[in-house]
């Protein structure tokens, strides 16, 4: 049963807010870094490095999660092939 006190109520909309700002900013992320990996090209990557790196200093993803997708996205863009 969700909480009917004001404070329950605004706390509500204040995780509808977020969420849905949140997961614009993951799509985003996501969509930067399918586009990185489909062109293998540097302005794309460094696009999808500079999303991942806004996205963990606002706290929508974990330090170590940004750090191990850069890593991989870095690994799958550069290598030779």
């Amino acid at each position: 049963m969700a909480k009917r006190s004001r404070s329950g109520l605004k706390r509500l909309r204040q995780t509808v807010k977020r969420t849905l700002r949140n997961r614009a900013v993951k799509s985003k992320v996501k969509t930067l870094v399918k586009k990185a990996r489909s062109t293998r090209d540097l302005e794309a990557l460094r696009a999808a490095v500079k999303a991942i790196d806004k996205a963990a200093a606002k706290g929508i993803l974990h330090r170590n999660t940004a750090a191990r997708r850069k890593s991989r996205l870095m690994r799958a863009v550069l290598q030779p092939g």
